[in-house]
């Protein structure tokens, strides 16, 4: 299961409506090789063969492979004074690097 946030699904939406994306699009989460640690999250179009999850009233799809390392995971959304973006809570990480931008699991 992936969960999402409020905020997170409020910024999904106004993407989806800035993009004038099909209202049954959702938002493609995978993990990827590289970073720092050796793995990194990369957000994407949706492709055949993805899990599909509803949450918060959008749809995030996860390949398989990836969904392996990412159950349990939260999507959320933050915009403060260092930026703004998607973040992942990732019970499955066992570290990180220094910026975040990548983790070991």
């Amino acid at each position: 299961m992936i969960t999402v946030t409020t905020q997170a699904s409020e910024k999904i939406k106004a993407i989806k409506a800035a993009q004038n994306a099909p209202e049954d699009t959702g938002l493609r989460v995978r993990v990827v090789g590289g970073g720092c640690s050796g793995f990194q999250y990369q957000l994407d179009a949706p492709k055949a063969g993805d899990q599909v999850f509803e949450a918060e009233g959008v749809k995030v799809v996860v390949d398989p492979k990836s969904f392996l390392y990412l159950t349990g995971t939260e999507i959320d959304y933050v915009d403060g004074l260092t930026g703004a973006g998607f973040t992942l809570k990732n019970p499955n990480a066992k570290g990180s690097c220094g910026c975040g931008s990548s983790f070991t699991a």
